[in-house]
């Protein structure tokens, strides 16, 4: 996964970020993220601490709920957002997003990255990655389901906590996951697994909180998680069903704003991005995939995790173009 090549490559892109760093003194950089990027665990604290010592700047993190919030947050504030950077969209909210006017070229280099089916895009920048998994607590599910198909149909009494598609990227990313296996039966699909459903939460700390306090034995989270766990509880107990249609995969991003106080210096940190200052916060902080290099190699509880034998996901063109149609089709079928 690494190379002398990019590593070379990371150090060279430290290496600009420095030379900038008396144009940036006393400047501040503001950043719309989701709250947990933000939180003392995740790699918010690290990465701000990383980006401010070749900038000589002040990084300020905006946690909003969840990706999904983000865009509508961007939406309502307009032009008139204070944002120079925004970090946690991903490929399911990419057209949208860039629709809005609101966001120019990053200019960045992003050849570099290692995600599924490779990524190219003038205005998003990859940062990481996962595919979306259903986290099951083996004490109390022996017998898992094997593909989504069973889990739609599993027994009613084994409940699971899945996220808001209007609210959550991991909630739209089941929704996208459902119809890309159930297709024009989408609809059939979300009345059988509604009686799975013991809730639904706005975002997936909500709904991850709940399962670790034994509240519900499955949650919709990734196959990255049970990593979480096995470094930092020392538990094996959680582990991710693996699927045999394949697994939806989410990339996430950052994206400039046209109205950037700080403009330059905000390419400067999208670039940043993709170094080892910020790639190595990524496995244990934000518990994906990292997109580009990072400066060691990943943990070993990394190599336990499931890997889906299929990657799924629908162009964000066509997300766009039928995100509202399909949440309708869901808050339809999930009326008790």
């Amino acid at each position: 996964m690494r190379t002398k090549f990019l590593s070379l490559l990371a150090a060279c892109a430290v290496f600009s970020l420095s030379s900038v760093a008396a144009d940036a003194a006393g400047k501040t950089l503001t950043v719309y993220t989701y709250e947990s990027f933000v939180s003392e665990w995740g790699p918010g604290p690290k990465v701000k601490e990383a980006f401010e010592k070749t900038c000589d700047c002040t990084v300020n993190f905006v946690g909003i709920t969840d990706g999904v919030a983000l865009l509508s947050r961007l939406k309502l504030e307009g032009a008139s957002a204070k944002a120079d950077v925004v970090l946690g969209l991903d490929t399911s909210l990419t057209a949208e997003a860039r629709d809005t006017g609101l966001f120019e070229a990053s200019g960045v280099d992003t050849s570099a990255t290692t995600v599924p089916g490779g990524f190219k895009d003038e205005v998003f920048v990859p940062y990481d990655y996962g595919h979306f998994a259903v986290i099951y607590d083996s004490k109390v599910v022996t017998s898992p389901p094997k593909s989504l198909k069973e889990l739609v149909e599993g027994d009613p009494s084994q409940k699971i906590a899945i996220q808001d598609p209007r609210t959550s990227t991991p909630g739209l990313g089941l929704l996208l996951w459902v119809k890309s296996v159930y297709g024009d039966k989408a609809g059939e699909a979300w009345r059988a697994l509604n009686k799975r459903v013991l809730t639904v939460t706005p975002g997936w700390s909500e709904a991850y909180g709940l399962f670790t306090k034994g509240e519900v034995p499955m949650v919709l989270s990734y196959t990255t998680s049970p990593a979480y766990h096995i470094i930092a509880d020392k538990e094996t107990r959680y582990q991710a069903a693996a699927f045999s249609e394949g697994h939806y995969v989410q990339i996430e991003v950052a994206g400039l704003l046209k109205n950037a106080p700080e403009k330059e210096l905000g390419r400067d940190f999208l670039r940043f991005m993709l170094t080892p200052g910020f790639q190595d916060a990524i496995p244990e902080n934000n518990w994906m995939w990292p997109a580009a290099a990072t400066s060691a190699p990943l943990p070993e509880a990394f190599n336990t995790l499931v890997k889906p034998e299929k990657t799924l996901l629908i162009p964000s063109e066509e997300v766009a173009k039928n995100r509202k149609a399909w949440i309708d089709e869901w808050l339809a079928a999930s009326v008790k």
